[in-house]
């Protein structure tokens, strides 16, 4: 019998190369975008050795600014997480006048400049030209150029990354489990608790880690509100881009290495979660 002869077409040769040539340039345009800076900042974070780098965030600097950014976040995570079911269980379980409003000021943060809210927050609470200066001045609360008005501004850019991920869960949702439960005597507190957090417990997660991603991340917004005073409002974004303007490239990059760490874990945890939905 002869041998059977495979003849390659190259309709089929032309198209495999097209596709090789359109990953090769995906992967390449990630590289040169995401993946060599990323390496760019371990390079410089532990190109002079672990001595330069323990010492870029053992400064006393660094080290508030590494507090003062983890207590932020703590504050402010947290309370958005609890404003962000209520809002995006109202919104998915009841009507009322309004509703397409509030669905849009939700997402005001996403599409406002940070910088844009820095300002809207220093006229609202700044103790000389703020709409609320009587009030601040009158009970003698220091919110801009401190941590309230920190705590205040990181919860305002991230206020709708756990309502926005929850909401279309619940709207998808059945309620016939919640019925069911509170006709079997179960009271709303529980209902939540034994009915619905489950149901959205991924979709809560997801909101969870990428608020806190971007809480511990933020810059614009806490460069207008913080006032950049070094030892008391400087969060670790803030103390990056001090060091570095002042030529300290090691430690700037060793500080920013624990953001981009930050992200590396985001990612992962975000891949984590999708696993397990």
């Amino acid at each position: 019998m002869a041998p059977s002869v495979f003849v390659r077409s190259p309709a089929v040769t032309a198209s495999a190369w097209k596709a090789y040539l359109l990953i090769g340039t995906g992967l390449t345009f990630l590289a040169l975008i995401i993946l060599f800076p990323l390496l760019v900042i371990f390079w410089g974070a532990f190109g002079e050795g672990l001595g330069a780098y323990w010492q870029g965030i053992n400064q006393p600097e660094a080290l508030h600014a590494i507090r003062l950014t983890l207590l932020i976040t703590a504050i402010a995570i947290p309370l958005n997480t609890v404003f962000g079911v209520a809002i995006a269980w109202v919104l998915a379980r009841k009507s009322f006048p309004g509703q397409a409003i509030v669905l849009a000021l939700l997402d005001l943060p996403l599409s406002i400049s940070p910088v844009v809210a820095g300002f809207m927050l220093i006229l609202l609470y700044s103790p000389q030209i703020g709409w609320l200066a009587d009030w601040v001045n009158r009970w003698g609360i220091k919110i801009v150029f401190a941590t309230p008005g920190l705590v205040l501004t990181v919860m305002f850019v991230t206020i709708p990354f756990v309502a926005r991920e929850i909401f279309p869960v619940l709207q998808t949702a059945s309620q016939e489990d919640e019925e069911a439960a509170q006709s079997l005597g179960a009271t709303t507190w529980q209902t939540f608790w034994r009915v619905t957090l489950p149901a959205i417990r991924p979709a809560l997660l997801y909101g969870i880690v990428l608020s806190t991603a971007r809480a511990i991340g933020e810059f614009g917004a806490v460069s207008v509100v913080s006032g950049k005073i070094i030892g008391s409002t400087n969060t670790l974004t803030l103390h990056v881009e001090r060091v570095y303007l002042e030529y300290q490239a090691t430690a700037a990059f060793a500080c920013a290495s624990l953001l981009a760490i930050v992200a590396i874990l985001t990612l992962a945890l975000q891949n984590w979660i999708q696993k397990q939905a």
